[in-house]
């Protein structure tokens, strides 16, 4: 003859929570807000000197005007690229300086 199996009904599951208070952790978030933050304003850098040589004639060489010519869409994708990657780690994760 076989037992039945008893199944209880109220098994209490606790909610399981990531532990992100590992020391690297802030770390990580620390170099990552520097490294966006760093290719950000280079990036700008890039795109005020290439919209200068443009707009101004006088104001670079024509090698410099050239490259400015060629490479400005590159360089207005790579600021939105690092612009979306820089909101979705500001949303995501917070920015940190270290301060």
């Amino acid at each position: 003859m076989a037992t039945p199996l008893r199944i209880p009904l109220d098994v209490d599951v606790p909610d399981i929570q990531p532990d992100y208070s590992a020391p690297f952790f802030e770390g990580f978030q620390v170099i990552a807000s520097w490294i966006l933050a760093v290719a950000m304003l280079v990036v700008l850098v890039m795109l005020i000197l290439a919209g200068a040589a443009l707009a101004f004639r006088g104001l670079a060489s024509d090698r410099v005007r050239t490259w400015a010519g060629e490479s400005i869409m590159w360089i207005f994708l790579a600021a939105a690229v690092l612009g979306a990657a820089s909101g979705l780690f500001a949303f995501f994760v917070n920015f940190d300086f270290g301060f």
